[in-house]
């Protein structure tokens, strides 16, 4: 048995412990899962779902004119400007898997897949607005988090380089149906309710055991980092807006550890060496730009210790511009697979 193969044995193993120890936080982790997706994650995400499948699934392979400027400042291959559509409009992980589609058709390129893995693949208005804006007092927030969350994902692509595929060829897909929207968004809604359930469970053995040690603050940076959408919720203990705005900026842009995992199984054969980059970037640059469009709230509470987080937002985005150019760079040696 090799080392990889006695570590995932020993974690199974230590999660079974876990549960025959101490059953009682599994039961109340899984219960306050299962009650936080029928009370929130349910009623707010499944409704942009349907509608997020019809618009998706009927714009895919079109010749999009009116998206061009926008793959070519994110050095997309022309023909393949679709794969924006499903990038900031399908949610985690679609368009990291329509990305990796593509790819797997030959309609683009491996290393042109891999870079545009750093920045195709966001989280979508049906948790931005279901889940996320209901934090805030004004729909405000909402809108000018999507459009950091946009701007600063096409910033990522611009500095990811320009494509090595000259022209795409993106299959049309037929038209979706209400039926079939209504079943690709029940099979999609069991996966984030799973993945939600599971997290849930996770961080109720982190609360009992270690979070306790830390303070609030950190807790829910936390929780936010292994699971988005509990991390999001949890976002409501914070009293400033100012605060609570920004962290959920910083949130969305990184995905955190469970959406990572998500991509990593809708990837399979691609590398992830830009992915981790370039979402550390995406979230440096989201708490630069969440800093600056505060000034458009003034109800909002001034942010403490903005210089720090501003200068730590700026060294983030340097390493992060470090690692993208180095990957560029090496980018003619074969590359390993997956995570």
């Amino acid at each position: 048995m090799n080392a990889r193969n006695s570590w995932t044995g020993i974690f199974p193993a230590a999660g079974m412990l876990f549960l025959i120890i101490d059953s009682h936080t599994a039961a109340a982790g899984m219960q306050s899962g299962i009650e936080l997706c029928l009370k929130t994650i349910i009623p707010s995400l499944f409704p942009f779902f349907i509608l997020s499948f019809l618009l998706t699934g009927n714009l895919t392979g079109c010749n999009l004119k009116i998206l061009r400027p926008f793959s070519r400042f994110c050095g997309i291959p022309e023909g393949a400007e679709s794969l924006l559509i499903t990038g900031f409009l399908g949610g985690y992980p679609v368009g990291a898997q329509n990305t990796a589609l593509a790819c797997q058709r030959g309609s683009i390129s491996a290393e042109d897949a891999q870079r545009m893995l750093a920045f195709c693949s966001n989280a979508g208005p049906a948790f931005l607005f279901g889940i996320v804006g209901p934090l805030f007092d004004s729909p405000r927030y909402a809108w000018v988090l999507w459009g950091i969350h946009i701007t600063s994902a096409l910033i990522v692509g611009a500095i990811t380089g320009k494509s090595s595929t000259k022209a795409a060829a993106i299959a049309h897909q037929s038209a979706f149906t209400l039926t079939q929207a209504l079943q690709k968004s029940l099979s999609v809604m069991a996966q984030v309710c799973g993945w939600v359930v599971l997290f849930r469970m996770i961080l109720a053995y982190l609360d009992r055991w270690l979070f306790w040690l830390l303070p609030q603050g950190a807790q829910i940076f936390a929780a936010g980092l292994l699971e988005l959408s509990n991390g999001c919720i949890r976002l409501q203990a914070i009293d400033r807006d100012g605060i609570r705005f920004t962290a959920a900026s910083f949130l969305l842009a990184i995905g955190g550890l469970c959406v990572t995992l998500q991509t990593s199984s809708v990837t399979r054969g691609l590398s992830l060496q830009y992915y981790y980059p370039g979402k550390l970037l995406q979230g440096a640059l989201s708490i630069l730009l969440s800093i600056c469009a505060q000034v458009f709230f003034p109800e909002a509470h001034r942010m403490e210790n903005g210089a720090l987080i501003l200068a730590l937002s700026c060294i983030a985005s340097l390493i992060a511009i470090g690692f993208l150019r180095k990957n560029q760079k090496n980018s003619s040696i074969p590359l390993s697979v997956g995570v």
